[in-house]
């Protein structure tokens, strides 16, 4: 599996809370459901007016087929090449 970073742009997203992240994460967890094992959710940060959103998936087309299913936009998806942290400056 290659991991992915998208980036979504959701006007007002900073402001959702309890019941609307809960409909949110389950309209995605159902897409999710479909995909399997294609397709798998990390994480998400939410910023002003976007969300950035790790995933793990078989491609890019299943992460355009999420978006497509849970009806969320995938404005830009950037596969991560490699991964770095504060051990990687231990030599």
């Amino acid at each position: 599996m290659k991991k992915f970073v998208i980036e979504r742009n959701i006007p007002g997203v900073e402001g959702l809370e309890g019941a609307e992240l809960c409909g949110a994460a389950a309209r995605s967890n159902e897409a999710l459901a479909r995909l399997a094992p294609r397709v798998q959710w990390l994480e998400s940060f939410v910023t002003k007016d976007k969300t950035f959103c790790v995933y793990l998936a078989e491609d890019i087309a299943a992460v355009g087929e999420h978006a497509r299913l849970s009806g969320f936009p995938a404005d830009r998806v950037t596969e991560v090449v490699r991964v770095i942290d504060p051990t990687t400056g231990v030599c």
